[in-house]
C-alpha cells in the first residue's frame, strides 16, 4: 500500500510543481513587463506569486522525494525537518492571507471606483504587506518556540504541524484565522460582486467613448464572473480536505487514511499552481498583457519592428461606420449620463460599476455589438 502511495504521490506533485513554477515564472514575467499592470498594489499580486514559486520550487521537489526514497528514519526534531516544516508552514499562510487581501483591493476597485485611488495608496498596500508577512512569521515560528510543533508525516511524505491533541490550540488558532478566515473572505467577496453583477446585468447598461455608445451584453457580466466563481471553487476544493483531515486528526486522536492524508497535502500545493494560471488565463487583462508580451518576444527574435496599431483598431471600431456615430457631447442625454455617481455596491448596480467590472475581468471587445 505504501509503495503504490508513494508511486501516485510522486508524479502528481511532480505535476503540480512543474505547473506552479511555470504558472507563476509567467505571472511574474507578465506582471514586470507590462507597465499598465503595475499599479500602487502590485505588491499584494507578486506576495502570493513569490510564495507560490517559492511553495513549488522547496516543498514540492522535497514531497516528490521523500515519496520516492521514503526514509526510514527522519528525525522530526532534527533542523532539516523543523526547517522546512517552517517554511512551508509560511508559504501556505502568506499566500492564502495576500489572495485575500488582493481579492479585497479588486473588490474596492470594482464597488467603490470613484474614490478606490483615496483608500488604497501605495502606502496603504506597504502596510498590508507588512502585516501579511509579519503574521506568516508570527504563526510559523510558533512551533519552534513551543506552542505548536513540527513533525514528519509518513502518509504526507513532508514536515508539517503536528495535528495531535496536544497541540490542538494552535492547530485550531491556524486553522480559522490562518487559513478559513482569508478562504471565507475572498469567496463572500467574490459571491457578493457576481450577485451585483448580476442585477447589473439584468439591468443593462450603455457605455460610451468620444466616438459612439455601446449596449454592454448580458454575457459579458456571466463571463467575467467565471474568475470569480472559478477562484472560489477551486479554493475551497483544494483547501477544504485538508482543513477537514487536519481537524478530524487533530480533536479525534486517530489517523486518518494515508491515501486521504496524502491527496489533501497534494490539492493544496495544488493551489499554488491553480491561483498564476486562473489570474492569468480567465482575466482579459492579464491575457492581453500575455499576447503582448508574446508577440513583441516574437519580433524581437525575429528582427523585424513592431506594428503600431491604428487608433480605431484599438477602440475595435469600424472607421467608416464611426464616421457615421454621434460625438460625446451628442450623446449626453443618453443612459450613460449617470455614469458620475458612485457605485457603492450597497446601492442598485450603475453603468461605473459596469465599466470598472468588464474593463477589470473581462468582457471582450468584439461582444459589444450594438451601438447608438
Amino acid at each position: 500500500m505504501a509503495d503504490a502511495l508513494g508511486t501516485l504521490y510522486a508524479p502528481l506533485m511532480v505535476l503540480s510543481g512543474v505547473a506552479s513554477i511555470c504558472g507563476n515564472l509567467l505571472l511574474l514575467l507578465v506582471l514586470l513587463l507590462n507597465k499598465e499592470l503595475q499599479t500602487d498594489t502590485l505588491g499584494l499580486t507578486l506576495s502570493f506569486c513569490i510564495s507560490d514559486l517559492a511553495l513549488g520550487l522547496s516543498t514540492i521537489p522535497l514531497g516528490v522525494y521523500n515519496s520516492l526514497t521514503r526514509p526510514s528514519r527522519y528525525s522530526s526534531e532534527g533542523a532539516f525537518c523543523q526547517g522546512s516544516g517552517f517554511l512551508f508552514l509560511l508559504l501556505q499562510t502568506s499566500s492564502v492571507h495576500s489572495l485575500a487581501w488582493a481579492t479585497v483591493d479588486k473588490f474596492t476597485e470594482i464597488c467603490f471606483a470613484l474614490s478606490y485611488r483615496a483608500m488604497w495608496t501605495a502606502g496603504c498596500s506597504r502596510a498590508v504587506l507588512v502585516l501579511v508577512w509579519a503574521f506568516g512569521l508570527a504563526t510559523a515560528a510558533s512551533p519552534l518556540l513551543g506552542f505548536g510543533g513540527y513533525v514528519y508525516s509518513e502518509s504526507r511524505f513532508l514536515c508539517c504541524p503536528s495535528f495531535t491533541p496536544d497541540n490542538r490550540l494552535f492547530v485550531a488558532l491556524w486553522m480559522s484565522v490562518g487559513i478559513t478566515a482569508p478562504i471565507l473572505t475572498v469567496c463572500s467577496l467574490y459571491g457578493y460582486i457576481v450577485y451585483v453583477a448580476g442585477k447589473q446585468a439584468r439591468r443593462g447598461t450603455f457605455m460610451c467613448n468620444e466616438l459612439h455608445c455601446y449596449y454592454v451584453p448580458a454575457k459579458n457580466y456571466l463571463r467575467s464572473s467565471v474568475v470569480m466563481v472559478s477562484t472560489s471553487v477551486c479554493l475551497l476544493v483544494c483547501w477544504l480536505p485538508y482543513i477537514s483531515v487536519g481537524l478530524y486528526e487533530t480533536f479525534s486522536s486517530q489517523q486518518s487514511p494515508a491515501v486521504i492524508s496524502a491527496l489533501s497535502t497534494w490539492l493544496v500545493v495544488t493551489s499554488a499552481a491553480l491561483n498564476p494560471w486562473i489570474t492569468c488565463m480567465t482575466q482579459i487583462r492579464y491575457r492581453a498583457a500575455v499576447r503582448g508580451s508574446v508577440y513583441r518576444f516574437i519580433h524581437m527574435c525575429s528582427g523585424r519592428p513592431l506594428e503600431s496599431r491604428s487608433q480605431s483598431s484599438a477602440l475595435h471600431l469600424d472607421p467608416a461606420k464611426a464616421a457615421t456615430r454621434p460625438p460625446s457631447s451628442q450623446t449626453a442625454e443618453t443612459p450613460t449620463a449617470e455614469t458620475h455617481r458612485s457605485p457603492d455596491c450597497t446601492d442598485p448596480p450603475g453603468p461605473v460599476f459596469g465599466k470598472v467590472f468588464l474593463d477589470k475581468l473581462g468582457g471582450d471587445p468584439k461582444d459589444r455589438p450594438r451601438t447608438h
